[in-house]
């Protein structure tokens, strides 16, 4: 399978030659939603009226998205009602960054590093190894951002993540946030997808703009 949604959000997050991440809470979140897309791109998972639900548990042959949908079933079915997508969002957007890292290195597309931060708190970092993901992806960024040409479904679902999260400087970086925002909420709101997908679309919309404004504020003094 090609490189997936939580790991194209992923990509554009680190930094090519430290390996941090740059807004990494939005990456975490864009990438929850990235792979929870994917799943409802690949007709095993529903989210629609702000809950999400397992339509057809059976493997897409991808291990990744193959390990997120063995956990969100059995979330799923471990509960007594209907799961709220902003529940699995939280639940996942840590781990789930940490599979996503896990699956770009075994591609060989990052590699891990781990020093001690002060000598003491152990760090690990994930610069480029092989950057020709990253460049095609930002290459379909900039074409249909920049310079209008038309999405396809997964550049458009890509985009919509992107400018759901405001990972805007991540993904044009140098650029002004209005020299951006106008075409990428265009796409976003576009008519590319089934209604299935643009309605879970809508719902991680406002499940990432809920968990946002919750981390904002819980970090508040």
């Amino acid at each position: 399978m090609a490189v997936s949604l939580g790991e194209e959000i992923m990509l554009l997050s680190l930094d090519d030659t430290t390996g941090a991440a740059k807004g990494e809470s939005a990456a975490r979140w864009g990438v929850a939603a990235g792979m929870l897309l994917e799943l409802v791109m690949a007709g095993r998972v529903t989210v629609k009226g702000g809950r999400v639900e397992v339509f057809d548990p059976t493997p897409t042959g991808d291990a990744l998205l193959d390990g997120r949908l063995d956990r969100l079933a059995r979330w799923v079915h471990g509960a007594s009602s209907s799961r709220k997508v902003v529940e699995w969002l939280t639940r996942e957007h840590v781990k789930g960054s940490q599979d996503v890292v896990d699956s770009l290195c075994a591609r060989g597309l990052v590699t891990e590093e781990r020093h001690r931060a002060l000598g003491v708190f152990p760090v690990r970092r994930y610069p480029e190894a092989d950057g020709s993901a990253e460049r095609e992806l930002r290459a379909r960024l900039a074409a249909v951002v920049l310079h209008g040409a038309e999405p396809d479904a997964r550049t458009s679902a890509l985009v919509a993540l992107v400018h759901a999260t405001g990972m805007h400087p991540q993904a044009f970086p140098g650029l002004p946030k209005k020299q951006v925002t106008p075409r990428m909420a265009e796409i976003a709101d576009g008519h590319w997808a089934g209604v299935s997908v643009r309605e879970a679309i809508r719902n991680l919309q406002a499940a990432i703009s809920t968990v946002t404004v919750v981390t904002v504020l819980s970090v508040v003094p």
